[in-house]
């Protein structure tokens, strides 16, 4: 006799009348006092028979008033209308008394009387019916959080990823415009050709938050292939990845930002270059990856000061994996840099 939103999700209808069903096997303990008394058990069954029966515009007339009528209303109009129900049963039972010659005559007072057992078992019925609504539309309700929270979700990765675009547009641009102002314009030209690659690799992946990382490695290939251009030798790569972890799930545009940072921070300033070194292992039921490369010794009073690229990996794998992840960040005083990722194995089919 709860009433729900009226936007709630009602039960289907057999699931009611299916959790009041124990009412009738409490109906038939009741009457195994009364077996071999004359007429007995026939009375039973035929309060038993009328129970069943009445659920069934019951549970229209509560559904009815859960969405028309405040919930006091509610309960008394269901009060009123079982206590109907039970006098028509009475009154069909008298009938039968009479036709078996129990009753010399049709005695009205007794339709008040002996209602207990079929108004009581009416009552519960309802009773039984609005908790089942009332747990629905909490589930119902629930299943909607959920769904809201996961599209909140989904929407600030998106805005994360799409953060990276024109981070990364810009310093590509920067670097096009500096070939050619050094005139390098086979240079600039094969970097304009690659970047066309890589955006077109990032178009081609879709909107998907997780990818295989043969997939994530290829798209990373394709950005490393416009640093070397620029830095030629003065880039060195190492990479080290076992064969049985292409089909791992990792982030999408996990790696790309951070070979970013480390060659743009790390690399490119200095006069001889240096090297950049991934390693992906697995240990257990996770999956590690460790990225390192050489830097220029920074200022004893300044600290690491992390790159939109950095704030960004860490924000999206928080949002993905929660506790699940770790992250871990350390900058040496000699400039060298280290950034470890830890993830939750789990594979994806790498598309052809």
């Amino acid at each position: 006799m709860i009433r729900s939103s009226d936007h709630a999700v009602a039960a289907p209808f057999w699931l009611p009348w299916l959790a009041g069903m124990p009412m009738v096997a409490c109906m038939t303990v009741m009457a195994l006092p009364e077996v071999g008394h004359a007429h007995a058990v026939a009375f039973r069954v035929l309060y038993a028979a009328a129970y069943l029966l009445w659920t069934l515009p019951l549970t229209f007339a509560q559904r009815w008033l859960r969405r028309r009528a405040p919930w006091p209303l509610a309960v008394l109009a269901l009060l009123a209308l079982t206590y109907v129900m039970s006098l028509a049963n009475n009154a069909l039972a008298e009938l039968l008394a009479l036709h078996w010659q129990a009753l010399p005559r049709f005695d009205w007072l007794r339709l008040f009387g002996g209602l207990d057992g079929c108004w009581l078992a009416l009552i519960a019925f309802c009773a039984i019916h609005a908790v089942v609504d009332h747990t629905l539309a909490l589930q119902a309700e629930r299943a909607r959080v959920r769904e809201a929270q996961a599209a909140a979700r989904d929407a600030e990765l998106r805005a994360l990823r799409y953060q990276l675009h024109p981070h990364f547009l810009f310093n590509t641009l920067n670097a096009i415009s500096t070939l050619v102002a050094e005139r390098r314009n086979t240079d600039a030209n094969r970097m304009l050709a690659r970047l066309a690659d890589l955006l077109r690799a990032t178009l081609e992946r879709g909107e998907a938050h997780e990818v295989p990382l043969a997939e994530e490695l290829a798209l990373t290939g394709h950005y490393l292939d416009i640093e070397k251009i620029r830095l030629g030798e003065r880039l060195a790569l190492e990479l080290r990845v076992g064969p049985d972890l292409l089909q791992a799930a990792v982030p999408a545009l996990l790696l790309q930002p951070l070979v970013e940072n480390a060659i743009r921070h790390g690399i490119a300033p200095r006069a001889e270059g240096g090297r950049v070194r991934l390693q992906v292992e697995r240990v257990g039921e996770r999956i590690t990856l460790q990225l390192f490369n050489d830097g220029v010794p920074s200022p004893a009073n300044d600290g690491p000061h992390p790159t939109i690229g950095l704030r960004n990996v860490r924000e999206r794998l928080a949002r993905l994996y929660g506790a699940a992840h770790a992250f871990d960040f350390h900058l040496a005083p000699g400039g060298d840099c280290r950034v470890e990722i830890s993830l939750p194995f789990r594979t994806m089919a790498v598309p052809a």
